[in-house]
Order: structure tokens, then sequence, then C-alpha cells
């Protein structure tokens, strides 16, 4: 018997449950791994309050890490005892142990411990794809990532910085400020206290933007696009503040010819060779001590609801980790 936070309806904290789970064999193609570690994220929120809907009841959670305990036939690449991560669907990992198909799992390199890969495959992917293929970042050019404390935000940082990069962040404490620019933000800016917009046009001296990362969402949506230099590009990869509402696309013609876009990593990581791409390119940079990622801070499994309240309340910076 394993255990697993699951939700019955939709809505706050409160609706997680610690609840006894019967573990089925590994099918074709699949494998059941016990996890080692499981990553927090934003998107677990969209779908506990039902703005990412899920058919319910439900389970959740969509990264971890762990150990591989039996492989159902017609999987090649895999055995027992393997160390493996993913990102992305099905939903479901914030358990002790699930099955899973195999063809999502990634192998971990000796050099990435378990705590380590909860933490970094989901925002670590994220970053790679909107930094190399949402938007192709080049030397020499400044760009603007919102809630740059945050799990993708401080990697995003760090990269970019090695790609050649100047960033602008914003954050909501002087704390925040500080751990952003200790991972690469040339400028953070304290959101809550001064204009993001008015800001940004001082520090480019009126050029603005290349390219705008926003995972807030609602409360800077237009103000992403004020930052935008003719023919820039919006890149929406969130909703923390909300959804953004209707708007009238002549707004982006006003604006100066702007481009809007709102990608995943599930369309990002699609196939196969796109996700073991994409990993391979985050492992390189781990490697290479170019993006550091660890958890700063640790939650048990069982209490995902505190862990979902300190998300939401901007308590936490960084990667958090559940441990089963």
């Amino acid at each position: 018997m394993s255990h697993a936070i699951r939700f019955r309806q939709t809505g706050g904290p409160e609706v997680l449950e610690w609840q006894a789970v019967e573990m089925g064999k590994p099918g074709p193609g699949a494998v059941r791994l016990r996890h080692t570690a499981i990553g927090l994220n934003y998107i677990d929120t969209y779908h506990r309050t039902g703005l990412y809907p899920v058919p319910l009841p439900s389970g959740l959670g969509i990264e971890a890490a762990g150990v591989i305990e039996e492989v159902g036939v017609k999987v090649k690449d895999l055995k027992p005892g393997d160390r493996v991560a993913y990102a992305g669907g099905p939903v479901g990992a914030y358990a002790q142990a699930r099955v899973m198909p195999a063809e999502r799992l990634v192998k971990l390199p000796k050099m990435i411990g378990d705590q380590q890969a909860a933490a970094a495959m989901l925002k670590g992917m994220t970053a790679e794809y909107l930094l190399r293929r949402t938007y192709k970042v080049k030397p020499g050019e400044t760009i603007l990532v919102h809630a740059a404390a945050g799990g993708v935000g401080l990697i995003m940082c760090q990269w970019a910085k090695a790609l050649g990069a100047k960033v602008i962040g914003t954050v909501s404490s002087e704390a925040k400020a500080a751990l952003a620019k200790k991972h690469g933000c040339h400028f953070p800016i304290i959101a809550t206290r001064e204009n993001f917009v008015e800001r940004v046009h001082q520090i480019t001296r009126g050029k603005r933007l290349p390219v705008v990362y926003d995972s807030v969402g609602k409360d800077t949506f237009l103000g992403s696009l004020d930052c935008l230099a003719p023919r820039g590009l919006l890149v929406m990869f969130g909703n923390a503040s909300g959804a953004v509402p209707p708007f009238d696309l002549l707004l982006l013609t006003a604006k100066g010819s702007l481009f809007v876009t709102r990608p995943t990593l599930a369309n990002y990581t699609a196939t196969r060779q796109d996700l073991l791409h994409t990993a391979n390119a985050l492992f390189k940079v781990i490697a290479a001590g170019t993006v550091k990622i660890a958890p700063n801070q640790t939650y048990a499994l069982r209490d995902a609801a505190h862990a979902h309240r300190d998300l939401e309340a901007r308590k936490t910076t960084g990667s958090t980790v559940l441990l089963p």
C-alpha cells in the first residue's frame, strides 16, 4: 500500500487529502517507480483550483525523481534500480510511488542528486525552451524576467547572464531582490514599491526590450506590453496573479506591432527526441556550473497543503521539494 495526495473537488489547499492508494503493476511500456523527491510548481495550484481542469477525483503534481522498482514489457532502455526523473504529465507526482510511461522518464546523471532533479526538471526545462527556442536570447540583449526570485526566475537569470544578456527582474521584497541579484539579475526591481515600466524605460534609456518573460499574468500583462520595443515579443508562461482577461488585438498594433505567445513545456517536449534534447541541455549547464539549482525549502509530502499556502503567499523562493 502506498500513499498519495489527492483531491475530490477544486478549491483552496484544504481540499488536498492524504490517502492510501493501491499500486498496480506496470503494463506494456510503463514502469513502477518509488519517488525520492517531488517538485512543487505553481501549475499544481492551477490544477487544484480548476484554472487548468483535470478529471476529478485526481492526484496532483507533474514533477519528481525516483528509483525504478519494476518495468513492464516493451521497456528496453530502463531497468529496476535506475535513477530517473520527469516533468510533465500525467498528473499524479504527489505520491510515494506510481506507475509512469517509460517514454516520459529521463535517466539522471550521477552528478545530479534526487532533490536537485526534483527542483530542476520542470523549471529548468522551462527555462531552456523559453530562452533558447521561444525566443533565442542573444549576447548584448536586455530582457525582463518577472518573478525573478521564483523557481523559474532564478534559473532564467543565471542562464540568460551566461548567454551574455543583461537581465532586469521584478521581485516583491528587498530579500528577493538580493537573491535575484546573487543569481545573475543585473537590475532587480521591487515591483511592490517601484513602477516596473518606468524603471525599464530608465534602464534601457527609452529603447525598451526585445522580449519580456511573464509568469505573473493579469497584474503585469499591460505593463509588460509597455516594456517592449516595436515588434517585441511578450512570452506569457504563467498566471500567478490570475488569468489575463480578453483584450482587443488592435492594442498590439497600437503599441508597436507586438507579438504575444502562450507556450507550455508539454508542447516543447511532446516527442521523446524533444524531451531528451531539453533535459540534456539542462544537465549540461548544471554540470558546467553555469546554472546552480537546489531546493530552497522542503516539506513533507503529506504537508502539501501547507506548501501550497506558502507558495501562493509568496513565502517561498526558488525551488521547493516535497519529500515522501
